[in-house]
């Protein structure tokens, strides 16, 4: 019986990691973003990017984003962060930069979530800058 309720349970909260956006960018503009591995208790996580200008520091994103999935009992844990240049008239997304807090993000991890999020746009990456 114990067994059927924690695989319940772990079936409960997989169904509860694939509602959760692999991103959440501002439509526009420069700001910060980090990059958090997302996971329920015991299971499997998966990454995702959260960017916007209201935050002042990466741990802003970090805490709101936090309390978020906590309420939906996942945690998650902060990989990196950096900035992104978002200009949706040219579709062109630059991902650079580093958290002082947190160390730099793996841009290229990413560059591969917008990607996939935003198909039509050229999304690039670089380690220099701030």
């Amino acid at each position: 019986m114990m067994a059927a309720a924690a695989a319940a349970a772990a079936a409960a909260a997989a169904a509860g990691l694939e509602g959760v956006a692999d991103v959440e960018i501002d439509g526009d503009g420069v700001f910060k973003y980090v990059l958090l591995r997302v996971r329920a208790a015991g299971g499997p996580g998966k990454d995702v990017v959260r960017g916007h200008g209201w935050a002042e520091y990466h741990a802003d994103l970090y805490e709101r984003t936090a309390e978020e999935l906590k309420q939906q009992g996942l945690g998650c844990e902060c990989l990196g962060g950096g900035r992104l240049s978002h200009r949706p008239q040219e579709r062109k997304i630059h991902v650079y930069g580093y958290s002082v807090g947190f160390g730099r993000a793996d841009h290229s991890v990413t560059t591969e979530k917008l990607k996939a999020k935003y198909p039509d746009y050229e999304v690039t990456w670089a380690d220099e800058g701030y």
